[in-house]
């Protein structure tokens, strides 16, 4: 989830995300910050336009994300283990692309402090730019978009080091164009599917069930045929109060299709045969 350590957010609080934790009965959270350096170009008006964007891009609608402010960050989780002495409370960072940012990463991984990092793709090269595939859908069809965004995941996962958890492998499905490209069926693209876990599963990584919208149970069972080994689960919560959303439902999902909690209650899920 995210506090507002990250800079795409304009209503969250680690503080009352750890109290909304306890209060729902999670044994621990996760504030994995966004920690971004590719500069994209985003809507400034229209169905996509979303203010918490637009608030930090240039008039031409170019967004540079702001630096990371790591030392406040940890010190601020730091805070919050203290002040919540019953929730397991992991610090971390989410990398945007970080295949193509390697250098400026890992100097501030190397400084240590970071329990969890997870790797996203949220871009795609796109008009001598960068842009999130909703950006592109318009004047590119569609399932091309996502066939080139599976393979820019599968490019990613390949990287040594880095990351221990693909996040939203489903990114580009919370604004699919259904109404132009039809109901999103993942069997449409199970090859480039089952390529990018397969990748993903040979460098050791966890997958994230990301609940912000419900993962297809496909790509779950793709995952645990592919060889993955684990799973983590995250709400990508930028307020309070959706802490946890989804949890119950996707715990049920990753029971039937092959994961399992150990014996720590804070790790991650493992496979099981």
């Amino acid at each position: 989830m995210h506090s507002e350590w990250s800079w795409d957010t304009t209503a969250a609080s680690m503080e009352r995300t750890c109290a909304r934790a306890l209060h729902i009965g999670l044994p621990a959270v996760a504030f994995t910050e966004h920690f971004d350096h590719t500069v994209w170009r985003i809507a400034v008006d229209g169905p996509y336009k979303m203010d918490n964007l637009t608030r930090l891009a240039d008039d031409d609608g170019v967004l540079t994300p702001p630096v990371f402010d790591s030392q406040g960050y940890l010190a601020a989780v730091e805070r919050c283990r203290e002040l919540f002495p019953g929730l397991r409370i992991l610090s971390g960072v989410e990398v945007g692309e970080p295949h193509w940012h390697a250098e400026p990463v890992g100097r501030v991984l190397a400084g240590g402090g970071f329990d969890r990092v997870l790797g996203s793709l949220h871009c795609l090269p796109d008009r001598g730019s960068f842009a999130e595939p909703w950006l592109i859908f318009p004047h590119r069809d569609a399932r091309e978009v996502m066939r080139e965004y599976l393979g820019a995941v599968a490019t990613m996962a390949a990287m040594d080091g880095v990351f221990e958890v693909l996040a939203h492998i489903d990114y580009p499905l919370r604004f699919w164009p259904a109404q132009t490209a039809g109901v999103f069926d993942p069997a449409d693209f199970e090859e480039e599917f089952r390529h990018a876990l397969r990748i993903t599963a040979g460098s050791g990584r966890a997958l994230e069930v990301n609940t912000r919208l419900p993962m297809d149970a496909t790509i779950l069972r793709w995952w645990h045929q592919e060889g993955g080994e684990a799973i983590t689960f995250g709400s990508d919560a930028h307020t309070p109060d959706a802490v946890g959303h989804g949890f119950a439902a996707a715990a049920h999902m990753a029971e039937a299709y092959g994961f399992r909690p150990g014996a720590d209650r804070h790790a991650l899920w493992g496979r099981v045969d």
